[in-house]
């Protein structure tokens, strides 16, 4: 299993973490959910540990199917109440810069 790093990943995606580490500061969030498409599910924990290296939070990933924003994950009610925020990311590679 090959390790990624960010600076891997971000040299082929912008997952705009820096906002996504404001918005988990700016709401105090302290346990998160991100969810994955299956073309991001391998750089899952590279992702996870950066935003813990960044935030005092705690994160899930959510491993079950992706296939849209309309696709949120559907929770036992005890766990749901936890969540403090839900992220989903998105797969379009970037485009090229000229």
């Amino acid at each position: 299993m090959q390790k990624y790093t960010i600076s891997d990943i971000e040299k082929q995606y912008d997952l705009e973490l820096n906002k996504i580490i404001e918005q988990i500061k700016k709401s105090n969030a302290k346990l998160i959910l991100l969810q994955f498409p299956d073309g991001l599910k391998q750089y899952a924990t590279a992702i996870v540990d950066y935003l813990e290296e960044k935030t005092d939070a705690e994160f899930l990933i959510w491993i079950e199917s992706c296939f849209g924003a309309c696709d949120t994950p559907i929770l036992p009610g005890k766990i749901q109440k936890q969540i403090d925020l839900t992220i989903q990311f998105g797969h379009s590679e970037m485009m090229p810069s000229f």
